[in-house]
């Protein structure tokens, strides 16, 4: 028996009549035009979504083509961030070569590798603006080394001042340094470096050029006759130091080393003096004591032999009147008057 509801779907299953009367031509036409229409749509809508910043670019002459922002997007890439730094390089004037500067490949690829688009852009463009010779490649390999780039430019044009010691990280707020009459001082100093860009990739930080700048406050010191010499000169030390050439494999270049305060400590030498003659004292006193200990010993071992000899006199006596005796009884001893009978 058939139901209404089969007759229902029995006749939409049914091939339309228009559908019937076109041929496998038109149909393979209108199938394709359909994905041509479904492809406008899907380009429609990132183009729509991608406009305005393909406008921001075609206004600032940065030349990227719709297309290469639908493919940023596609590779996990923030297009903003690639369109801004282009306009920012191509306002700037900087990097037009299109061999050795900053194209949109290039950006791209610095932002997938980790690094900083924008700062890298204001870095070239600080340089530049600072007679600094800094390409995109020396930028970029200089952020991804983990550098900041743009400080360095800055420190490169403006010098940067370092406290020595640094009281951020040392304990102390002086250097400690002893003269060869014994007298220490405590100096102060402040390094005015500049960033050595060249040098920057690999090159050693602040801490060495502070951990440098002090052994070598310390060495000029250390080999001055008196701590007078150093309080009435103290630039010596400064030119003593900057001629050891304590900038060599770091990132920075030494502009001056400046003695921003030196103050007189203790006397160390005449405390390790007096120090010592305590020391030799106390020696002394044990000598002294060892050599009374022992005379009273030496005293103690002859009253001891006296008395033994004592005892050995005694013990002779006693053997005399035995030997009277024995003498008597033998007749080998006769008795004598005062008369000679």
């Amino acid at each position: 028996m058939i139901t209404p509801d089969l007759l229902a779907i029995t006749r939409l299953a049914a091939p339309s009549p228009l559908l019937a009367d076109l041929g496998p031509r038109e149909v393979m036409l209108l199938a394709l035009g359909a994905v041509l229409v479904l492809l406008g749509i899907l380009f429609l809508v990132f183009f729509a979504k991608y406009f305005t910043l393909w406008l921001q670019a075609y206004m600032s002459n940065a030349r990227i083509s719709p297309l290469s922002l639908v493919w940023m997007g596609l590779r996990q890439v923030k297009p903003a961030v690639i369109v801004e730094g282009k306009i920012m390089a191509m306002q700037a004037g900087v990097g037009t070569n299109p061999e050795t500067g900053i194209t949109t490949q290039r950006l791209e690829a610095h932002y997938l590798a980790g690094g900083d688009v924008p700062r890298v852009i204001n870095a070239i463009i600080a340089a530049q603006r600072a007679d600094i010779d800094l390409d995109f490649d020396r930028a970029a390999a200089i952020d991804l080394a983990g550098r900041d780039v743009l400080d360095a430019v800055r420190t490169s044009v403006h010098p940067k001042v370092i406290d020595c010691p640094d009281p951020n990280t040392s304990p102390k707020s002086t250097l400690s340094a002893v003269a060869k009459n014994g007298v220490e001082l405590k100096i102060r100093a402040r390094v005015t470096v500049r960033t050595s860009l060249s040098q920057l990739i690999g090159g050693a930080t602040e801490d060495t050029i502070i951990a440098r700048v002090g052994e070598g406050i310390i060495t000029s010191i250390g080999s001055a006759e008196d701590h007078l010499e150093v309080m009435e000169n103290p630039d010596r030390i400064s030119k003593a130091v900057l001629a050891r050439g304590l900038d060599a494999h770091t990132a920075f270049e030494i502009v001056s080393i400046d003695i921003a305060d030196i103050d007189i400590g203790e006397n160390i030498g005449a405390r390790l003096q007096a120090d010592q003659a305590e020391a030799d004292t106390r020696k002394a006193q044990a000598l002294a004591e060892q050599r009374r200990a022992n005379a009273i010993a030496r005293e103690q071992e002859m009253k001891a032999n006296v008395a033994q000899n004592r005892a050995a006199v005694l013990l002779a006596q006693a053997e005399v009147p035995k030997a009277m005796a024995r003498a008597f009884r033998e007749g080998n001893l006769e008795t004598i008057s005062r008369n000679g009978i």
